[in-house]
């Protein structure tokens, strides 16, 4: 190794990666070696390394093997509609998991001799926080609260009640549009 070339070895470690997978990389032409050793071992150049860093950069977002290919080439698509089209999969990927998140939930409410655990219900929820002392606009604050500091923990949390999909909409309408000041 010089100063401004590594093995696969050394580049393996420095990005805590299996030296199969940049054997891999290279098999498929994602990240070849710059050079090679008298010996054919590879070495990579500081350019290498940059497009390994765009590489797992992008891999931390989702984006498979193909994709980041097609973003390296000089010709490739653009990044922002790469990234728009993984967005669109995340979407719809996490909706489905709401709908089986409802569905496990309403077959658990279906059969109460499977649960080890009860499950919290919109009414059993809505008493504990009256019992708390929240009357209705304690509870609209409440929802505003959650919806504004994390949506999606809102619309986990109000799914995980068995609340169907219009209500929950309705909820989450209200607590966006209602100000801290205003009782909804």
């Amino acid at each position: 190794m010089t100063a401004t070339t590594w093995t696969i070895g050394q580049l393996a470690r420095h990005f805590a990666l299996a030296r199969g997978t940049l054997l891999y990389y290279d098999r498929i032409g994602l990240l070849t070696p710059s050079g090679r050793t008298s010996g054919n071992y590879r070495l990579y150049r500081t350019a290498d390394m940059e497009r390994l860093a765009k590489i797992r950069h992008y891999r931390a977002a989702g984006l498979s093997l193909e994709a980041i290919q097609q973003l390296l080439r000089p010709e490739g698509e653009g990044l922002r509609g790469v990234l728009e089209q993984r967005l669109f999969v995340i979407n719809q990927e996490i909706e489905q998991l709401r709908e089986q998140q409802a569905l496990i939930l309403k077959l658990l409410q279906s059969d109460p001799l499977t649960l080890e655990a009860p499950v919290v219900t919109k009414a059993l929820w809505v008493e504990l926080l009256r019992a708390a002392g929240l009357d209705e606009a304690g509870l609209r604050r409440w929802h505003r609260a959650l919806e504004c500091r994390a949506p999606e923990a809102h619309q986990a949390f109000l799914t995980s009640l068995g609340i169907d999909a219009g209500e929950i909409s309705a909820i989450r309408g209200w607590s966006r549009s209602s100000g801290p000041g205003e009782s909804a």
